[in-house]
């Protein structure tokens, strides 16, 4: 059961739950969705509204579904590594990630998360751009990039929150 709260009232830190804990971007309904492990983004304020701002390969499944849908989710799940080393490293395409991580899906507010989450960010899509190779100004950063697949970076606005109580 979740108990909605406002996106400033979220408890923790941010960087630490991003980095460390890491979380499920899920997008899509119940005729189709996905979801992605990722550990790379930010929350924060944009455009007087608060925010967050993921990372997503081109070639991910999952950008597809944030690609068609308007609404995505942000997810955390605590210590739960096993749920982020399926969604990590399998792709939607060839395995039902749902059903091999145990995670129950929830179709609300226009997108899908997960019964399991101990905490989820509804987000509506504001902005979508890629990471250009010339804007890059250290090396290392392009470094990470030898497929030429760099990130889009998308901000999303936090419309919802919700607590697992």
């Amino acid at each position: 059961m979740f108990k909605e709260i406002s996106p400033k009232e979220i408890d923790g830190n941010a960087i630490k739950m991003i980095a460390d804990e890491w979380m499920l971007i899920s997008a899509g309904n119940e005729q189709g969705f996905n979801m992605m492990t990722a550990s790379w983004g930010f929350m924060g304020e944009m455009w007087h509204r608060d925010s967050v701002v993921i990372a997503i390969r081109p070639q991910r499944y999952t950008m597809e579904f944030v690609d068609k849908n308007d609404y995505f989710t942000l997810s955390f799940y605590g210590d739960r590594k096993d749920i982020h080393a399926v969604c990590g490293k399998e792709s939607g395409r060839d395995v039902n990630k749902a059903e091999k991580t145990g995670l129950t899906p929830v179709f609300s507010d226009n997108t899908v998360f997960f019964e399991e989450a101990r905490l989820v960010l509804v987000c509506k899509k504001r902005y979508k751009g890629r990471l250009e190779k010339e804007n890059f100004t250290l090396g290392e950063c392009e470094e990470l990039y030898p497929a030429d697949d760099r990130h889009y970076m998308l901000i999303g606005e936090i419309v919802k929150v919700y607590e697992k109580v």
